[in-house]
């Protein structure tokens, strides 16, 4: 089975070739070791040296040097707006404040869809709408960007728990 122990960062892909697609999920996208299979069928082997978050086109990179084209799937969010900017703050500061990953957009915040972060945005006065999207939440504050020679990313994780006693 292919094997993919490196990834080339969506940034500097410049329009190369690939041989298939996996469509993978947020969870799955955070994984170091997975097996997948792909659009057209070839079973992957994601065996990476780090654990990494991959993004909607980054490549990943076989033993071969064959790649394939990772893209986010869609998943059940809650998209909120609110009426400013301020309002949005505020909307991502309490979910920031519960620990709950989100995905940061121009005009609005998106989460994975739960009834108590409905809830609680819905007190907040957002307008909440139920969505399938591509989840891309933030890194956070202990996600390190690592940047290597051959244009692979990664990012080193930290225990949050362990940094802030919560």
């Amino acid at each position: 089975m292919p094997r993919a122990t490196s990834v080339i960062n969506g940034a500097h892909r410049h329009d190369r070739p690939v041989a298939d697609t996996v469509i993978l999920g947020h969870e799955q996208r955070s994984a170091q070791k997975l097996t997948v299979t792909g659009a057209k069928g070839t079973v992957i082997d994601i065996d990476l040296h780090m654990p990494v978050r991959l993004r909607t086109d980054d490549l990943l990179v076989l033993e071969d040097g064959t790649l394939v084209e990772v893209v986010a799937a869609p998943e059940p969010l809650i998209e909120a707006r609110a009426a400013d900017l301020a309002g949005l703050s505020r909307l991502a500061w309490h979910l920031g404040d519960r620990h709950i990953p989100v995905q940061v957009l121009p005009n609005r915040v998106r989460a994975r869809r739960d009834a108590a972060v409905e809830t609680l945005l819905t007190s907040l006065g957002a307008k909440v709408t139920m969505i399938d999207a591509p989840f891309e939440p933030e890194g956070g504050a202990y996600a390190l960007s690592l940047a290597h020679d051959h244009g692979q990313h990664g990012h080193a994780h930290h225990d949050h728990d362990d940094c802030c006693g919560h």
